[in-house]
């Protein structure tokens, strides 16, 4: 149970992308009415704010009660806590900073917070999802680990990243903590992680393994089947292609883990193909470095793939022994066994950032 499971306040959610917004509403953790979704219409200003107005005004008028705040997604660029929006990238109508958070304050009269989705799908996974997960199945197994930290990444249309650090999201000073996109690709240095780690990655590393077009590729989903066995094609070109980016993905993980030193989950659309890229990614986490004394670890705990049950076991039961205290007969428990997990969203990728949007707002309410 989180904090806010039993909260009678409501928020209204919105995850907003190039191409359409998706508007919600959060109460007790949980969704309470049909999800609304409008065409962004993402190149026209005034036709795009006029479509966030009418979405949240469909699902304020479907609520029982009226709502606390609004809560949710946009794409940055963007000064979060300044609810100013400047992406131009999928979202060319915000050239130059749009304050779409005030403007939603004054029409609605209520607090408007607005995050990055790659964060607030990290922050309702360390509230309701995989964290709290992995902390009950260490509490099951007698061991006295716990877990904290959370980095999460989103592999889908692009490659978000979202970091938790005590419970708390981490948002950084210019709103650009977690940026994992903006990482490096292990495989093409010159080019940043992302385009070694989303659909477009997997459809052009599928593509050139088997000879075809790009844009005559299969999107990844087929591209999985097709690995797995259970879809006509080119089955050593999928398996090549999910092996890349779980590579890419895992090297980027180990940057940031090196930094944050916790659990890290993967959401997205691309995620359920884990099977086939996990093993690549976990193995990139355990590399090591050439070392003029000898091979060095690419990251000081070692890393275990959560969804292998083999690998579960081993980090569950960890390395715990009872040493006696110097010059007494006191005895203390200690797990000599630095070590991560990763695993996939025990939420799915939209409940998570609802609830992170939700359990947001509720706390920076609080403060």
């Amino acid at each position: 149970m989180t904090a806010y499971d039993n909260d009678s306040r409501i928020v209204m959610t919105l995850d907003a992308g190039g191409t359409n917004l998706v508007f919600s509403a959060i109460r007790a953790n949980k969704a309470i009415v049909a999800p609304v979704t409008l065409p962004a219409m993402a190149d026209n200003l005034e036709k795009c704010l006029g479509q966030i107005k009418k979405g949240f005004q469909a699902i304020k008028d479907a609520l029982p009660a009226a709502p606390a705040a609004i809560s949710f997604a946009f794409p940055g660029p963007a000064d979060y806590p300044a609810g100013i929006i400047a992406n131009i990238g999928n979202l060319p109508a915000f050239r130059g900073g749009v304050a779409l958070g005030p403007w939603l304050g004054e029409i609605f009269a209520i607090p408007v917070f607005i995050n990055n989705d790659g964060d607030l799908f990290a922050y309702g996974e360390a509230i309701a999802g995989f964290l709290p997960h992995v902390n009950a199945e260490l509490a099951k197994a007698g061991s006295p680990k716990r877990y904290k930290n959370l980095f999460g990444i989103t592999i889908g249309t692009g490659f978000g990243g979202g970091i938790v650090r005590d419970g708390r999201l981490f948002i950084g000073d210019n709103s650009g903590a977690g940026e994992a996109w903006l990482l490096r690709n292990k495989l093409n240095p010159d080019i940043n992680a992302e385009e070694g780690c989303c659909i477009r990655a997997v459809r052009r590393a599928y593509g050139e393994v088997a000879g075809v077009p790009f844009e005559k590729t299969p999107e990844p989903k087929v591209i999985c089947d097709i690995g797995a066995g259970n879809a006509p094609g080119n089955k050593e070109a999928a398996l090549e292609a999910f092996r890349r980016m779980g590579e890419v993905a895992g090297d980027a993980l180990a940057q940031a883990l090196t930094l944050v030193d916790g659990l890290a989950v993967v959401g997205g659309g691309v995620s359920g193909a884990h099977r086939l890229f996990m093993p690549a990614l976990v193995d990139a986490l355990n590399a090591t470095y050439m070392h003029p004394g000898g091979p060095q670890r690419r990251l000081v705990p070692q890393a275990f793939n959560f969804e292998d049950d083999a690998q579960r076991a081993r980090f569950l039961k960890g390395d715990k022994k009872a040493l006696t205290v110097p010059g007494s007969a006191r005895r203390v428990d200690y797990d000599s066994m630095p070590r991560v997990a990763v695993g996939i969203s025990r939420l799915g990728t939209s409940e998570a950032v609802s609830i992170g949007a939700y359990a947001f707002a509720l706390a920076q309410m609080e403060k």
